[in-house]
């Protein structure tokens, strides 16, 4: 079976996100390339670029972040308009399950109301709560192991 039409669903689906959230006021920069593992990977530096900046709520960076804030600004950088909600953010894209997961995927997790980027070898990076930083954690720690809602690979 050709991979030709779920590559274009994913792009009509991109396209949608970038259209809604035309009103955006984090800058575009031209699209990843459909598919790309190495985007992902690009996402992934990105992300790292930012660790240690502190959590804020409602921060949309480069200062300050919150999480959907913190996903939302690093897919940005790369020409991806995300909205600014966790739950949101889970509507995008296509699921993906927890072992099939790879660098650049949204992760989910606590009924939708906390996300982050999984970064590879079952790590995510998150800005995480008041006090926190940007910062990376395990999958298998408790709280996230045992709040996981799903995973969404845009």
């Amino acid at each position: 079976m050709s991979t030709k039409p779920s590559r274009l669903i994913r792009a009509a689906l991109v396209g949608l996100a970038v259209a809604l959230a035309a009103c955006s006021t984090v800058p575009q920069r031209p699209p990843m390339p459909e598919g790309s593992r190495a985007s992902g990977q690009r996402v992934v530096e990105v992300a790292l670029q930012h660790r240690g900046a502190p959590y804020r709520w409602g921060g949309e960076g480069p200062a300050e972040f919150d999480c959907s804030g913190f996903v939302r600004y690093v897919y940005a950088q790369l020409g991806v308009a995300l909205p600014h909600n966790a739950a949101a953010q889970y509507k995008l894209g296509t699921p993906v399950p927890r072992d099939r997961l790879e660098p650049g995927d949204l992760v989910f997790f606590d009924h939708l109301r906390h996300n982050g980027i999984y970064i590879g070898d079952g790590r995510f990076i998150h800005a995480r709560q008041t006090g926190k930083h940007v910062a990376i954690a395990s999958l298998d720690d408790d709280w996230y192991r045992t709040r996981w809602v799903g995973a969404r690979r845009l």
